[in-house]
């Protein structure tokens, strides 16, 4: 019987990269990366010459079955995102819980991971959190900010640039206007940028400065006040 490991990959800085994870990047039969062009840069920086083959969102339910059999079969196989670690918000819960139900060994190795410096920096509570990950666009929006106005837990999401102030301006309706809020963006890269203050801060703040690269929004719990 095989193994899968779930690599963390850096979210910007390849100096993030552990000693381990290249060790293990070099070692496994086969690598699963999200694109293979975007993690063949990592690869040609580290000198890992392993085989890789593309495991996305859009093939992952046709492709798991193929990698349970190569796995039963003997091979080491890990399993990277283009940044991060795998199933945050990326590929990698289909193949783990298939692994599980077959009782093939799945080792996850610690690393990068964009919302735990994001959380740590923003100077919110972070002793109780919630991680939200990207919001509907559409569909069952409105339901999930409605389950959420009375989330006391400091809150977690994943925002695209282009959908920032639409969401900041959510934020505002059903949050009120001076809920605490971090946006962190481009974390670990030459830009990194980290701006605080009330909803109604941050959204006229990125208003003036459309904000580019990947974010992270950190947004406080509900105070509730004592009666």
């Amino acid at each position: 019987m095989g193994k899968l490991f779930l690599v963390p990959t850096p979210i910007g800085n390849l100096e993030d990269m552990t000693f381990r994870a290249i060790k293990v990047l070099k070692e496994v039969d086969l690598i699963l990366a999200e694109d293979t062009r975007t993690s063949g840069k990592l690869m040609k920086h580290y000198e890992i010459t392993t085989h890789m083959h593309s495991h996305h969102m859009h093939n992952e339910h046709k492709t798991v079955e193929n990698i349970i059999k190569r796995l039963e079969a003997g091979e080491t196989i890990a399993l990277i995102s283009d940044a991060g670690t795998p199933a945050i918000s990326d590929p990698g819960f289909l193949l783990t819980r298939a692994c599980v139900e077959k009782n093939i060994e799945v080792e996850c190795l610690p690393g990068a991971t964009a919302f735990v410096p994001a959380l740590v920096n923003s100077g919110l509570p972070n002793d109780k959190f919630v991680f939200e990950g990207f919001l509907p666009d559409k569909k069952g929006r409105q339901t999930r900010f409605l389950a959420l106005e009375n989330e006391t837990r400091t809150m977690i999401f994943y925002v695209s640039p282009h959908k920032l102030n639409k969401t900041l301006a959510d934020f505002i309706q059903y949050f009120g206007s001076e809920r605490p809020i971090s946006v962190s963006r481009e974390l670990s890269k030459l830009h990194e940028e980290t701006k605080r203050g009330s909803a109604e801060e941050v959204l006229k703040y990125f208003e003036a400065k459309p904000a580019k690269g990947e974010i992270v929004v950190i947004v406080g719990g509900l105070v509730k006040t004592k009666t």
